[in-house]
């Protein structure tokens, strides 16, 4: 039996991997945002309420721009919590249910070990609270929904910190990485390969199954910033010396805003009641640059 997912966004590195891995049992319908404008709920409403034979939505769209938010903060909520509010609010009206991806910003770093879903958040910035307010929409929406929190999220494609790193590495002489932030690195395609294999099962799960409500999806393995670009070289360039590096303090980088120092979610809630364990992150991230040596290869 196909399950169908009707996808928001298909050109971010989540939206992506989803169609990618996506196989026979599983059919995703994908919307752009020139088909459809999040921000418009009329046309979010439409889109879930007319577009047939759908069995879950699943919301890849984000504003993602941490710094940008600061001076552009009605746009991020329109995206980021207004946007899945009318989502949630379609899919409760349709009888469907939702996965929202969110963020481990929601959080302040305040605390000394890992976060676990029910301990308190408090955002640094803008663009951690649009997350968390779209968290909290589409919760008070929608009795049948998922939110993902994910966390240093890298893949084959789009922006983020892997080729970030390779692309700075062919240009700097000396590479200056932050060294006292930490979190669990996590590939796209790790998280959308849960969301595939769990699909069909989520979309019968009746209101007030345990899976529903905030879940932490991430690699297994914690490492900091500066841990994660040694790796990065390691594995892009075996056998070779790794560039230039130099850890830093996140005070040596000031930004808009302000960054929190512990990102690292704890998964009892994955292991407990979905009974999964996400591999370590340096074995996704070895895999991914398979990938986009593969995609350089080819392209």
């Amino acid at each position: 039996m196909t399950t169908t997912i009707l996808q928001f966004g298909a050109t971010g590195q989540l939206a992506r991997e989803m169609l990618l891995r996506s196989s026979g049992g599983v059919t995703i319908k994908a919307l752009s945002r020139a088909e459809v404008d999040v921000t418009d709920a009329e046309a979010v409403a439409r889109a879930i309420g007319e577009t047939p034979d759908i069995d879950l939505v699943f919301n890849a769209t984000a504003y993602a721009a941490v710094d940008k938010a600061q001076s552009e903060p009605d746009l991020a909520h329109a995206v980021n919590a207004r946007g899945p509010a009318a989502m949630a609010r379609a899919c409760q009206a349709r009888g469907v249910p939702l996965i929202h991806i969110s963020t481990d910003m929601v959080f302040d770093g305040e605390k000394t070990g890992p976060y676990v879903e029910t301990d308190a958040t408090n955002p640094l910035h803008v663009y951690g609270a649009s997350k968390l307010a779209g968290e909290q929409a589409v919760l008070e929406h929608c009795d049948r929904v998922l939110v993902a929190r994910v966390s240093w999220l890298f893949s084959a494609f789009g922006q983020n910190f892997l080729q970030m790193m390779l692309k700075l590495a062919d240009t700097q002489p000396l590479l200056k990485v932050v060294d006292d932030q930490r979190a669990r690195p996590t590939a796209s395609g790790d998280v959308a390969g849960f969301m595939l294999s769990q699909a069909q099962r989520l979309s019968r799960l009746p209101a007030g199954a345990p899976e529903w409500g905030l879940l932490h999806l991430v690699n297994d393995g914690v490492a900091t910033r500066f841990e994660m670009a040694q790796a990065i070289f390691q594995l892009a360039r075996p056998g070779q010396p790794l560039p230039p590096m130099q850890p830093v303090p996140t005070s040596a980088f000031p930004t808009p805003a302000r960054r929190a120092l512990n990102c690292e979610l704890d998964t009892v809630k994955l292991r407990g009641v979905f009974g999964l364990t996400l591999r370590p992150w340096r074995e996704a991230l070895e895999d991914t640059i398979e990938d986009l040596n593969t995609a350089s290869v080819n392209a």
